[in-house]
């Protein structure tokens, strides 16, 4: 359907709205607090006009994990396929969805793993992500001459601490994670990057954090 629906109070919502809102519960409360009262208690419309978009409650979830798949998985493999001179260049490539806050989701990240500890069908799911974005990785280690085998290590080494960074929750601040990038870039490829490399990574990273500070 392609219409918004007309609502009491001449109110409309669209079908982003309810994925929207279905998106910040996610986050905040779980998978388990997305239910369609709720919803439609939030928006301030009735719970007939949810099935203006979607089938059932089930529905819905499965549009909120296509989201997660759509963005996080989808935007990790697209930057590590981005074209570059040098194995520390496509390592700030991948480095770009991670610090920007409008590329890699890492708490839509964890509420999907939080969900999947419950339900099978989306830890398959997971499983499935987890091995694509490995893969994505590991070819792009590859590309720039790393053997199959160490190609595969070093592409666990740099997801593994990836996840792992966000989930210790750490306090960093955006000047001292830019002041260990060179430490990374060489600990995840055995090669030191160009100081041109830095400073294009440190320029796109202070950008994209600072555009975001003021929205």
């Amino acid at each position: 359907m392609t219409d918004t629906p007309d609502l009491p109070g001449n109110t409309k919502v669209t079908r982003e709205d309810w994925l929207r809102e279905a998106m910040d519960i996610l986050l905040a409360d779980g998978v388990s607090e997305v239910k369609i009262l709720t919803l439609g208690s939030r928006l301030g419309v009735s719970r007939s006009s949810f099935y203006w978009y979607f089938k059932s409650r089930k529905d819905l979830l499965a549009q909120l994990l296509a989201v997660w798949e759509q963005t996080n998985t989808a935007v990790m493999i697209a930057h590590a396929q981005m074209p570059a001179r040098t194995i520390t260049g496509a390592l700030n490539n991948f480095f770009r969805c991670v610090v920007d806050p409008a590329g890699f989701n890492h708490r839509l990240d964890f509420a999907i793993r939080e969900w999947a500890r419950r339900d099978e069908d989306v830890r398959a799911e997971v499983d499935r992500s987890d091995t694509a974005r490995h893969k994505a990785l590991a070819r792009m280690f590859a590309r720039h001459g790393y053997a199959a085998a160490e190609a595969d290590i070093r592409a666990r080494v740099l997801y593994y601490q990836q996840i792992g960074y966000y989930a210790l929750e750490l306090g960093e601040t955006l000047e001292q994670r830019l002041a260990r990038v060179p430490g990374y870039l060489y600990a995840f490829t055995g090669q030191h990057p160009s100081a041109g490399e830095i400073a294009e990574f440190t320029a796109f990273a202070s950008a994209v954090v600072t555009d975001a500070a003021r929205d």
